[in-house]
């Protein structure tokens, strides 16, 4: 009995690394949204930190128009970011977890 709770601790400190190093590579990942067919380019990471914004110099005169445009092109990356953020860390997750009957959580 022991032994199988040794074991399964030690599957769960391995999914436990594992979802940490699925983190820091999600830093890595780059993900844009746009609006304004391309006025405004939002840039973030997997882990939904924004990186950059680009701004069509045009929208400068029109802070409404701008803000609109912000909003939505960080809105549509970060709902990207989202899709790539999940799906990462649950197959990280689901490598790592230990085989206990009735904890089908991630199949």
């Amino acid at each position: 009995m022991f032994g199988d709770m040794q074991g399964m601790m030690a599957k769960l400190k391995e999914a436990q690394a594992k979802i940490e190093e699925t983190k820091i590579r999600l830093n890595t990942i780059m993900v844009d949204g746009d609006s304004g067919n391309g006025a405004v380019v939002a840039t973030v990471t997997a882990n939904r930190e924004v990186k950059n914004i680009a701004i069509d110099d045009k929208l400068l005169e029109d802070k409404e128009a701008l803000e609109d445009y912000l909003i939505i092109a960080l809105n549509n990356a970060i709902k990207k970011a989202n899709v790539i953020n999940e799906a990462e860390l649950a197959a990280a997750a689901k490598d790592g977890m230990p085989d206990i009957p009735g904890l089908d959580m991630f199949k």
